[in-house]
């Protein structure tokens, strides 16, 4: 596929207890994403300040971090995953997104929002 991009999306925690990862990697297949990989584990403290780096100034980041040590990874590819990701995932602010969007429905942390922020991501 020419236009197939790859993206990385976080499940984060309160979803994977909550029983929701089946949901959302159902979502992602009805729009023409295909799971390539996926990984159930705990990033050290360190690898998280490094995905996290560009908020490490924010009030937030000692808390995310530590809130996301209990994560899953999950990483995806299709056409135009990361645009149409964007899309259904909603705003990177849960409060500002639209009930139906995974975010809306699913999140309370704020989630990426770029093709470049993607491919940092990934490449971690």
């Amino acid at each position: 596929m020419a236009n197939t991009k790859h993206t990385f999306i976080a499940i984060k925690p309160n979803s994977v207890q909550q029983g929701l990862v089946r949901d959302i990697i159902k979502r992602f297949e009805q729009k023409g994403s295909h799971l390539v990989g996926m990984k159930f584990l705990r990033s050290s403290e360190e690898h998280l300040k490094q995905h996290y780096v560009d908020l490490k100034d924010r009030p937030f980041f000692p808390g995310l971090v530590k809130y996301m040590n209990l994560g899953p990874v999950v990483a995806w590819e299709g056409m135009n995953v990361v645009k149409t990701g964007r899309v259904m995932l909603a705003e990177t602010k849960p409060a500002d997104s639209k009930q139906g969007t995974i975010c809306g429905n699913f999140c309370i942390q704020v989630s990426s929002d770029s093709v470049k922020s993607a491919q940092k991501e990934m490449s971690l």
